[in-house]
């Protein structure tokens, strides 16, 4: 499998994402996010947008975000229980197993996802990482978890001019759970575990700053 054909062409798929406004629907709102939808390219389902400003600086909050094994993420994300490197295949460009809870008070299932994942530095200075499934012979998939599938999916840090102590924070999940579940779950479960995301990731980048 060409992984690094597939990174570069989630993360120019990401950044049409961006800056393309088109077609969003808000479908949760609060003080620090808005969550927003619109029917998927890729799979029978949607995509969800995240947007927030959240307080620290880039640099503390990619700390929380970047994609690496044993990093803070697996620490503040309620969805990502493990996170395991598979394959590096280039300096930006790695394989990853990525090992989920169970959620919706038990309705979801365990799963894992495996997925090639690009961090990619932009002339503004935002950073991203960028994820789409693959498969790896390394990771066939295993009793006790339903493989899922992320479409092109990731994260977004950009700087605000003016404000070094703040960055605007965008997140796109684009996620075929896959297994029986029933859809209303599934269109319920993404907006709200996304403005918890934020949450945690502000409770996390702020606990960065006391140490």
């Amino acid at each position: 499998m060409d992984y690094e054909h597939k990174a570069k062409t989630v993360g120019d798929c990401l950044l049409s994402y961006r800056k393309d406004e088109s077609g969003w629907k808000v479908c949760k709102k609060s003080n620090d996010v808005v969550v927003s939808w619109r029917p998927s390219t890729e799979f029978p389902g949607n995509v969800y947008k995240g947007e927030g400003i959240v307080s620290g600086s880039p640099e503390k909050v990619w700390e929380c975000l970047k994609p690496v094994p044993n990093g803070l993420r697996v620490k503040w994300d309620n969805n990502v229980k493990r996170f395991e490197l598979l394959e590096k295949i280039t300096e930006d460009i790695s394989v990853f197993r990525t090992v989920t809870p169970s959620a919706a008070m038990g309705i979801i299932a365990p799963r894992d996802f495996v997925d090639v994942v690009l961090v990619k530095q932009y002339e503004d200075g935002a950073v991203s990482s960028n994820a789409t499934h693959v498969v790896h012979p390394g990771c066939p998939p295993q009793s006790g978890y339903i493989r899922g599938s992320n479409h092109a999916c990731g994260c977004t840090c950009v700087p605000i001019s003016g404000e070094p102590n703040k960055t605007q924070v965008f997140t796109f999940f684009q996620t075929d759970l896959s297994g029986l579940l029933p859809r209303s779950v599934v269109d319920s479960f993404f907006p709200s575990s996304m403005t918890e995301f934020y949450s945690n990731l502000t409770k996390a980048v702020k606990s960065l700053k006391d140490h």
